[in-house]
């Protein structure tokens, strides 16, 4: 880490998750050039937040976060080994096409020019939009994990866990034992893992650690008497806060009072910097979330950049390594400090694992539907948080002929507050989808354009190392979401 702004590099790599970490200190490691950018204060990412100053202590904490957090910190061990360099609490706030980077960090903005860039920009919590979901006390169940793992935080409060997928139980079992007072589980998963997870065995030989993984803590749950409880059509009471949570089961509404509410989806890749530079997307349906198109070294429609990880496309942390590796191999290859061959022998170690990885992938994602995150909004539930606008605004939008997704974000402001779309991107095109009658593909996404994260006009006006820059916008390529009409 330096305090002077680094203006050139080989490899620029955005993000210090499992992806960024595998990727930087294998690409140092073949003699490459390499920064990582990192908004955190130390390097893991979210699902390792914290890794390092948490194994040190051998507390009651780092019991209750467990082996697999545990494993993070030899990823993290390696990178500090490489000798890439680190740039903590930096964000990136534009990526180019010609491999230039803006980056805010200190107070100061300033510009890195790459030779290729790899994003690891991870995953982000599906927002879920039921009505009420902008009250205070309402937030995501990751956001609390990354709480803990941060600051050891831990809720004083009547808190309900509701959603769909592992990491929804996996907190709940978390905090129960950190000594949360945790009301209750609801369960919005169409199937549940019993008769998924028995069902699936013939193609998951040698996943039955990770299927016992999941039913010890729905058991562990069980046994301390949490109830749980399987839900729909979830919404959320209170006037000025959270005060209560609704939920339909076996016919009947029922209502549970609660002070703090943590909803959980599933993820979805985190790829506005992707969309910025107008890269190829694809609709993936089992998902159900955009993610840019990449070749099998995690190389974007646009030449000088990567996508490593579950900015890729979600796959977990064990397989985001992987693909860091892969990026990492590539980038090295076409810098000149390994040949083709070698590349591709190097490869073949993390392509075996990340075809085993696939199978539980397909597995968890044909089993946790987001149900709740996709169903139809109620008109008063509001889909843009930051403008506060409805549901119920953009379809009257779309009855008056408003039915590009751009033109809803000019005529409605959606997705143009601090979050720049990230969090009702999909919820708005679900909106436009659903009042067209089409799908998903055809409606596509916000036309992005940078920055791609919050940044004072302060910093950019005393920019110190800017070009000006007379080109163009760059044009949309096939493929590219924000070109839908």
């Amino acid at each position: 880490m330096t305090d002077a702004p680094r203006t050139h590099c080989e490899l620029a790599i955005v993000g210090g998750g499992p992806a960024g970490l595998a990727a930087a200190a294998l690409a140092a490691e073949l003699g490459v050039e390499t920064i990582l950018f990192d908004e955190q204060p130390t390097p893991g990412g979210q699902i390792y937040r914290n890794i390092e100053a948490n194994s040190r202590k051998h507390d009651a904490l780092s019991n209750i976060l467990g082996a697999d957090y545990a494993k993070g910190l030899a990823l993290v061990e390696r990178f500090r080994r490489s000798g890439a360099a680190y740039e903590p609490l930096s964000a990136v706030w534009q990526v180019s096409a010609a491999g230039k980077l803006g980056v805010s960090r200190k107070g100061r903005a300033y510009l890195t020019r790459a030779g290729r860039v790899i994003l690891a920009t991870g995953a982000m919590e599906r927002p879920v939009p039921i009505p009420g979901w902008t009250l205070p006390g309402v937030m995501g169940a990751g956001a609390a994990q990354t709480l803990m793992k941060a600051s050891g935080l831990v809720p004083e409060e009547p808190t309900v866990i509701a959603g769909s997928g592992p990491l929804a139980y996996l907190v709940a079992l978390q905090l129960m034992k950190a000594g949360a007072p945790l009301s209750a589980v609801i369960d919005t998963s169409q199937k549940g893992l019993f008769e998924t997870g028995f069902a699936a065995l013939p193609v998951l030989s040698g996943f039955g650690r990770d299927l016992l993984k999941g039913l010890s803590w729905m058991a562990a749950l069980r046994k301390a008497r949490i109830p749980v409880f399987s839900g729909r059509n979830l919404a959320v009471e209170g006037i000025s806060r959270v005060e209560a949570v609704s939920f339909e089961t076996r016919g009947k509404r029922q209502r549970l009072s609660a002070s703090l509410l943590l909803l959980h989806e599933g993820v979805v890749p985190n790829n506005q910097i992707t969309a910025s530079l107008r890269c190829r997307h694809v609709w993936d349906t089992a998902q159900m979330a955009w993610r840019p198109w990449t070749d099998e070294w995690g190389a974007t429609s646009t030449e000088l950049v990567a996508v490593a990880g579950d900015g890729a496309g979600i796959s977990g942390a064990r397989a985001a390594a992987h693909r860091g590796r892969l990026a990492a191999l590539d980038a090295a290859c076409r810098i000149g400090r390994i040949s083709r061959a070698e590349r591709d022998e190097r490869a073949l170690p993390e392509r075996r694992h990340l075809q085993r990885e696939a199978r539980f992938r397909a597995f968890l994602d044909s089993t946790y539907c987001p149900t709740e995150a996709v169903r139809r909004l109620a008109d008063e539930a509001i889909a843009c948080r930051c403008e506060e606008v409805t549901a119920g605004e953009l379809r009257a939008f779309v009855a008056e002929g408003f039915t590009d997704i751009n033109q809803l974000k000019s005529f409605s402001r959606c997705g143009m507050g601090q979050c720049q779309g990230r969090m009702c991107g999909g919820t708005v095109a679900r909106v436009l989808a659903q009042s067209l009658e089409t799908d998903m593909e055809t409606v596509g996404y916000y036309r992005l354009r940078p920055p791609v994260k919050p940044l004072p006009v302060a910093q950019l006006a005393e920019l110190g190392n800017a070009e000006r820059d007379l080109r163009p916008s760059p044009l949309g390529v096939d493929g590219d979401p924000s070109q839908r009409v």
